[in-house]
């Protein structure tokens, strides 16, 4: 009886040695897939106007290094922020959510119907709707998604959206610089020190800006093998304005030499800025565009720039009708705090290195709930719908190709210390219907693609297309069970 050739203790070592090649060429080959994922890095900028950088139109400031991210990807002229002001778009980002659903509807801090008699809203004829203040822990964000699925996460800069125990650390974020409950720097503002309990105070007179920059740019050279989210967060341009004294000095100096003059108007009882020439704005604004650019840079000297998804973006309009009234969003419509175009509208960028078409510029509506569906989508990850129920993907919209994304809704049930009253709104092809809660106070009716600055109410002119809009304003309410305004029992007393 022949004795199987095949069954050796040398067949067997090279059936050892091939199946231990084997396994350490499945784990190369993982490595390689895990290498092409693509990095993400979200620059969020707070309160920023959506005319107020050079791509979007700014008559005034110098934004070179966001131009230049404009240039090499898409602008989204129809971007939206899911609230008009800061922590209810920012919860939005991060969950896939509109915030009526997640009841957190008004910035974080603001008057709850309870203690609106301690508050400007004391004698208003409604009382503002109850609202969550912290994005609920429960909810599982994107940064968690990402990094359950091998992303390194990190986030820089302003957080507002709860107090310890849901910061940047208890919702997926594995390092957190700078981000706790506040909603504007504290100590000396946007110079060190920054009396921040999550960033270590730099030397006297370090500017904040420039250290959230640097910041990321370390968490970037650091990463050398996983893919990462980075996430950074400006406090900038939120009041209280401050800037290094060079840019302020230099738009002193371009106010004086272009002869300009502070312009103003009125937005129902508010005074609302019409031009952009107030100078410490402009160097804040300007400060963040070169914060921006040495983040790219750094990119770039990395080797990161081919394989990393930058997204730019403001969580709400420009401040223009209050606190200062620092800058203009003209052509749109009053500004932070109102659901008027310039309260919501933003100046949104995507660079898809290798997808987005260099310098393409795409007018379909999207909204701060769809970054959740798209950075997935984006990493080849499944999408989580439960989660992001409220988002929509963009990548077609990044694409070139067309997108049915549906309507989009705002719901904002208080007095925004801005001047602008409780409403709902939808936006629905070109047309927007705003609805306000305040008794006997019209519905407003507006063509966006023939009024952009909102002009013209031709709600009594439409009655149809207005009814149309108002049956999936009031479906889309009932659907997240959106909490409402009452009556206020100390209304003009």
């Amino acid at each position: 009886m022949l004795k199987n050739r095949y069954s050796g203790p040398i067949f067997q070592l090279g059936l050892a040695v091939a199946a231990a090649l084997t396994c350490l060429g499945f784990s190369f080959q993982n490595k390689q897939q895990e290498a092409t994922k693509p990095n993400f890095l979200f620059f969020l900028v707070d309160d920023l106007g959506w005319s107020d950088i050079g791509a979007f139109g700014s008559s005034f400031y110098e934004t070179p290094n966001v131009d230049a991210l404009a240039r090499k990807g898409m602008k989204l002229t129809s971007g939206y922020a899911a609230c008009p002001v800061c922590s209810p778009t920012r919860a939005s980002i991060l969950t896939g959510k509109y915030p009526a659903r997640m009841k957190t509807t008004d910035w974080f801090g603001a008057p709850q119907p309870e203690t609106a008699g301690k508050h400007w809203t004391k004698n208003k004829p409604l009382l503002p709707a109850s609202y969550l203040e912290e994005m609920p822990l429960g909810e599982v964000t994107i940064a968690e998604a990402l990094k359950d699925k091998g992303y390194k996460t990190f986030f820089a800069g302003k957080w507002h959206l709860g107090q310890e125990g849901n910061w940047p650390e208890n919702q997926g974020f594995e390092i957190n610089k700078g981000g706790y409950w506040a909603g504007s720097p504290r100590g000396s503002h946007y110079f060190a020190p920054y009396d921040n309990p999550r960033l270590p105070d730099g030397p006297a007179g370090e500017n904040l800006t420039d250290r959230l920059a640097n910041e990321t740019i370390s968490f970037i050279e650091s990463q050398k093998s996983a893919p990462f989210f980075a996430y950074l967060s400006f406090y900038s341009v939120h009041t209280p304005l401050g800037a290094p004294q060079g840019l302020i000095d230099k738009y002193t100096e371009k106010k004086k030499r272009l002869g300009l003059e502070d312009k103003w108007g009125k937005e129902d009882q508010n005074k609302v800025r019409l031009n952009q020439c107030l100078p410490v704005y402009g160097a804040m604004v300007e400060s963040m565009d070169m914060a921006v650019g040495k983040v790219m840079a750094a990119l770039k000297t990395n080797g990161l720039d081919k394989n990393t998804v930058v997204i730019f973006m403001s969580d709400n309009g420009g401040l223009a009708t209050s606190e200062g009234h620092p800058t203009s969003n003209l052509p749109l419509r009053a500004g932070k705090g109102w659901l008027y175009e310039g309260g919501i509208r933003e100046p949104m960028i995507v660079h898809w290195p290798g997808v987005t078409k260099t310098g393409s510029v795409s007018d379909a509506p999207v909204i701060s709930t769809d970054f959740y569906p798209t950075i997935l989508e984006m990493a080849g990850l499944p999408p989580m719908p439960k989660q992001h129920i409220d988002g929509k993907s963009m990548v077609p919209v990044l694409k070139g190709k067309a997108q049915r994304r549906g309507p989009v809704f705002w719901h904002y049930p208080h007095y925004g210390n801005q001047g602008g009253s409780p409403g709902s709104a939808v936006r629905s092809g070109d047309w927007k219907l705003i609805e306000f809660y305040e008794e006997g106070r019209q519905p407003e009716l507006y063509d966006l693609k023939n009024d952009l600055s909102e002009q013209r109410n031709v709600y009594k002119q439409n009655t149809a297309k207005a009814t149309e809009l108002k049956k999936m304003l009031d479906a889309w309410r009932n659907d997240v069970q959106a909490n409402l305004p009452s009556k206020n029992p100390n209304s003009g007393k």
